[in-house]
């Protein structure tokens, strides 16, 4: 930074909701000034830098300029007091004064309610090609584990292949939400849950709806409630009522306060971890689960891809 602070800014990538209640940039600039950076080299990659590089149409405190500003407490942790913005006061003590407007919720839902049959999967291999989840991490493993596990589903059909929550193998659902589709269905390792389900429209690239669960009742219960709601995320205990936080806008945003989202979205995550899930984040790493080009396994819903060969991959293999 002190050698290149005219061409360096701050920024962060997934937030999660209950994460930006305690703070964004400022809390960059608190820890870049803690461990004795020039102050006002911090400030200016905190401020300064983006408006410059990005011609943004900021006021930087001169003569005609709108008043665009925040007051801090100090310049030590920066806790922010209050927001102006073209002179108007907008915000004062982390509550928001602007006038609430209504606003049209765009969203293209097609999805439909699935039953649980039709995340059946038939054993077609003696092992099961399974995605490998390591947290923290968006690259994921391949593990090829003997199918050998809980086979036989209702009537005894040894060609209904379960989750088995005992090895940590969860069955993995993408649902494509645009348009009248199938489900996709694979499995997960790493997740750690021993029962339930989690699922979300915050899929990334393409935003499908993804699941992940210890069994299918727990799994369309989860993808269902989000069907309902036209998106969102939710956590489904074994044979319980859907937890939900609801995404109408485009499945991926919530018109609520801020406030009250970071509280849900906390909600959930310790719901999820009650089920048994291990990961920090369970909804983080489920959303880039769907995501191919990073490698290696992943799900679309198209099939299993692999990210490192470039093709789709098999479920089941000798």
């Amino acid at each position: 930074l002190p050698e290149n602070y005219e061409n360096m800014m701050f920024c962060s990538d997934d937030k999660h909701p209950n994460d930006l209640v305690h703070g964004h940039i400022n809390q960059l600039l608190a820890r870049a000034v803690a461990t004795g950076a020039p102050l006002m080299d911090c400030i200016r990659a905190g401020s300064l830098n983006p408006v410059r590089h990005y011609r943004l149409p900021v006021g930087l405190l001169r003569t005609g300029d709108p008043a665009d500003f925040i007051a801090v407490k100090d310049l030590l942790d920066f806790r922010i007091q209050a927001t102006w913005i073209n002179g108007q006061e907008v915000a004062r003590n982390g509550k928001t004064l602007l006038v609430r407007t209504p606003t049209t919720l765009p969203n293209r839902f097609a999805a439909e309610p699935l039953a649980a049959e039709q995340l059946r999967v038939a054993r077609t291999g003696k092992r099961v090609n399974a995605i490998v989840v390591h947290d923290g991490q968006l690259v994921t493993g391949q593990e090829w584990l003997e199918a050998g596990g809980e086979v036989v589903g209702p009537g005894n059909d040894p060609l209904d292949f379960k989750a088995d929550p005992k090895r940590d193998l969860l069955k993995l659902v993408v649902y494509n939400r645009y348009r009248q589709a199938p489900p996709a269905v694979a499995f997960v390792r790493g997740f750690g849950m021993k029962s339930g389900a989690i699922a979300s429209t915050v899929a990334h690239d393409s935003h499908n709806l993804i699941a992940a669960g210890a069994d299918d009742e727990s799994l369309v219960m989860a993808i269902n409630a989000l069907v309902k709601t036209g998106g969102g995320i939710s956590v489904t205990a074994t044979r319980g009522i859907p937890e939900v936080l609801s995404l109408p806008i485009a499945g991926l945003m919530s018109p609520q306060d801020g406030w009250e989202v970071a509280r849900r979205y906390e909600s959930l995550d310790a719901a999820a971890k009650l089920l048994g899930c291990t990961l920090a984040a369970p909804f983080m790493s489920l959303s880039f689960l769907a995501l191919l080009v990073i490698p290696r396994l992943k799900l679309s819903d198209r099939g299993l891809f692999d990210g490192e060969t470039f093709r789709f991959s098999p479920l089941f293999g000798p």
